[in-house]
């Protein structure tokens, strides 16, 4: 890259909090008050968990998104600028509201229910590209929440591409339920693609992770799909690649996905090995579950510092 590189990587996408209840009944009933033991109020959305945890891995981020005029915007703005990055470019819809996601964590899986507020307003016009190319990388999150940026994230990789960005994608989850295949615009732009298991299955049109993977490998140079605790599974052409996740007592899985991301790009962006990149990856993803929301494990230095270096 040319000198005037600022950021090792710059992130677009969606900012909000994450509003956890735990220790609610296994069954919610219709017009009964139910009452939960805990609650966090925590930095949420993909691509800020991902942000804030790839800086907290002292790497230089810039970032863009939108907020609203609203409390939740500016304690969005504030947890997010503790890990050092960059903020310049997030912008403020007056009179409009920030997003939030409430999510009801279950033994084995959790409700999520998000209020997307300005991430669904976002547009390609929003964006400052000459800020966003002062990269090494570009990475994206929540393709299918960007409702108004949509349509033009394919131009968005095109052009990063052309300024010699590498790129990657976490398409995360589609609420419509429809995964209409305009997301392959994007991909053909993309280095990285980083679904979970059940996204890549989506995405393919397959029954098994398997059959998504050597669907999905043909559509990008690296794809890397995120099994939980049975480990992560990545195809480059007709090579592939497995690793084990780590052993741990998992507090809380919110933002594992995000994490892996983070310590994956912060290998791949220094020339790691694929196997490098899982291996650190996996244990960003665990080091993000022995605490609950998706940011706390990284902001405790010391535990985050030991814990990577096991």
């Amino acid at each position: 890259m040319s000198s005037e590189t600022q950021f090792d990587l710059s992130v677009v996408g969606e900012l909000n909090l994450d509003l956890v209840l735990y220790g609610l009944p296994e069954t919610l009933e219709f017009d009964r008050e139910h009452l939960a033991t805990d609650l966090r109020l925590t930095l949420g959305s993909s691509s800020a968990i991902f942000a804030h945890n790839f800086a907290l891995l002292r790497n230089r981020v810039g970032f863009s998104s939108a907020i609203g005029s609203d409390p939740l915007g500016d304690l969005c703005l504030a947890r997010l600028a503790e890990s050092g990055a960059d903020l310049s470019r997030v912008r403020h819809f007056a009179g409009r509201q920030t997003g939030l996601t409430v999510i009801l964590p279950r033994k084995k899986e959790r409700y999520i229910l998000t209020y997307p507020g300005v991430m669904a307003e976002m547009r390609f016009e929003d964006l400052d590209l000459d800020y966003i190319f002062r990269a090494r990388h570009l990475h994206l999150s929540s393709y299918f929440l960007q409702r108004a940026l949509r349509p033009r994230v394919p131009e968005l990789f095109r052009l990063a591409k052309q300024a010699g960005l590498t790129t990657s994608l976490d398409t995360n989850d589609d609420p419509d339920g429809r995964w209409e295949n305009d997301v392959f615009d994007a991909i053909q732009f993309v280095d990285v693609l980083l679904p979970n298991e059940q996204e890549a299955c989506r995405l393919a049109g397959c029954e098994d992770s398997i059959a998504a993977a050597e669907k999905l490998s043909e559509k990008v140079p690296l794809l890397v799909i995120k099994r939980g605790a049975k480990g992560v599974l990545a195809r480059k052409g007709k090579e592939s690649f497995e690793a084990a996740a780590p052993k741990i007592d998992a507090v809380d899985t919110i933002g594992a996905g995000d994490s892996f991301d983070a310590g994956f790009l912060h290998q791949f962006i220094r020339g790691a090995k694929i196997e490098d990149c899982l291996r650190y990856g996996n244990l960003a993803g665990a080091l993000s579950t022995t605490r609950q929301g998706g940011t706390e494990a990284f902001r405790d230095a010391a535990h985050r510092t030991a814990f990577l270096n096991r």
